[in-house]
């Protein structure tokens, strides 16, 4: 039942007792702009929005949504393509205010706060020279991206950013606050790398950093008639490279930029997009085929690397509609480059693409059982991307991106990224994800730390 105005001032101000840091209601100047999250498709009408300063704020939201039996919306970036970030009825518990980082040079860590986006982890450990994976555009949320796995520009090199998360404090469905890492709940560490935001709030994470500072990082871009030639060379382009070089293979509309050839600007094209990271020096070799293949467009130059994670920033702007979909895929093979420009010259949106991320180096070294993340044997993970501006396009570009990732998994392994998952799946849908096994074991720890599931908007898996 919606509660009437009154009683939503009366929760807020409840609410606002007990916690240090700001309660929004309705009512509130600053209300209307809070509650939007960065996917314009989404439009939810919160009672409260509850800025948290501190974990012990966090368990006191939780607490107090909890004995209400209210919805509750953890928000750490606010970039859940399901909107799982906001809610209609109920608390967002708001991490946006906790976005301190703290660097330790000597031991290699980093610690970071829920609310921190990559740009803010990327800045305070850049001024160090290191780094480790974020994601693939720096306004992402550091919460959601590596609780769900976690693929970025260093994943080849370093991992995914679970594989290098250390420890995480954690504030559960019964408002306690713990530590969670190889020695501390084991399980708990288990599940929380790759099994989403299903236990908990996380409030603090802890990463490995490694030295990064300058990287080789770009764009080739060529035209559409050699998709075919270029899709052939990528695929024996990528088995060779080295850790150091993560790539992937885009179908997306070259840019109207002055740098783009004239016939080109607007148009569908093929592209190589990625990040060297290592010897700057020794990038030149691993370029040499890919610039011996004439590129209209050749971006690839050394540049900090918290430049090239905002290179795509403008790309995906807060406030346009989103509607992605995912999985893994063994190879590049003919069959899926069929589907993918058959895909591409049907789109709906000129601004929409297709993301074909290479895998395998230090994600495949990971034990397939170490994690809850689905999928590391594979050799690719594709990311098919619609983005469009009005809501009279919203259908007509879901259906083309459910149609195209259909065609695509029935050449997959069966396994889906979340984080590339728009929609709310079904307990079949996530069993299939994880597969039975690491699912069985995803159910068992949501027994153990929510079993009456207070932290469903998720990809949800039910106790």
């Amino acid at each position: 039942m919606a509660l009437t105005a009154g009683e939503s001032e009366a929760l807020a101000t409840a609410l606002s007792g007990r916690v240090a840091g700001e309660v929004l209601a309705p009512s509130h100047p600053d209300f209307e702009r809070a509650r939007t999250v960065w996917n314009g498709c989404i439009d939810r009408r919160p009672v409260a929005i509850a800025r948290c300063q501190s974990a012990a704020d966090v368990a006191e939201v939780v607490g107090f949504t909890r004995d209400r039996g209210l919805p509750l919306a953890v928000r750490g970036g606010g970039h859940s393509l399901p909107g799982f970030s906001t809610c209609d009825g109920g608390i967002v518990l708001d991490l946006s205010p906790m976005r301190a980082v703290r660097v330790n040079p000597e031991a290699r860590v980093a610690r970071a706060q829920g609310g921190c986006r990559w740009r803010d982890y990327d800045a305070a450990t850049h001024a160090h020279g290191l780094a480790s994976t974020g994601g693939l555009i720096s306004t992402t949320g550091i919460a959601g991206l590596t609780l769900g796995g976690g693929i970025g520009w260093l994943t080849r090199r370093y991992g995914l950013a679970c594989d290098n998360l250390l420890r995480a404090e954690v504030v559960t469905a019964s408002g306690d606050v713990l530590h969670a890492s190889v020695t501390e709940h084991p399980d708990l560490f288990w599940g929380l790398r790759g099994g989403g935001g299903n236990f908990g709030v996380v409030t603090e994470f802890e990463f490995r950093v490694h030295p990064v500072s300058t990287v080789v990082a770009g764009l080739a871009i060529f035209s559409l008639d050699r998709s075919r030639e270029v899709s052939h060379f990528y695929r024996d382009y990528a088995a060779s490279l080295p850790d150091e070089f993560t790539t992937m293979l885009v179908f997306l509309t070259a840019p109207r930029e002055e740098f783009v050839p004239s016939e080109l600007r607007g148009q569908l094209a093929v592209a190589i997009v990625g990040c060297y990271c290592g010897q700057v020096d020794d990038a030149n070799t691993v370029l040499a085929p890919l610039r011996a293949l004439a590129p209209a467009v050749d971006l690839f130059e050394p540049m900090p690397y918290p430049d090239f994670q905002a290179m795509f920033d403008a790309d995906l702007p807060a406030g346009d509609r989103y509607y992605f979909k995912g999985g893994f895929l063994p190879a590049c093979s003919d069959a899926i480059v069929d589907v993918i420009q058959d895909f591409m010259a049907r789109r709906p949106s000129p601004r929409s693409e297709l993301d074909l991320h290479h895998m395998g180096g230090a994600v495949a070294r990971v034990g397939d059982s170490d994690t809850a993340f689905a999928d590391r044997a594979a050799a690719f993970t594709y990311n098919v991307l619609a983005i469009w501006s009005e809501p009279s396009g919203d259908e007509a570009n879901r259906t083309w991106a459910r149609a195209f990732a259909a065609e695509l998994d029935r050449l997959g392994t069966g396994r889906g990224y979340v984080n590339f998952l728009s929609e709310v799946s079904g307990e079949g849908d996530l069993r299939g994800t994880y597969g039975d096994q690491r699912y069985r074991r995803l159910v068992e720890l949501k027994r153990d730390f929510d079993p009456t599931n207070l932290f469903r908007l998720n990809q949800n898996v039910r106790p």
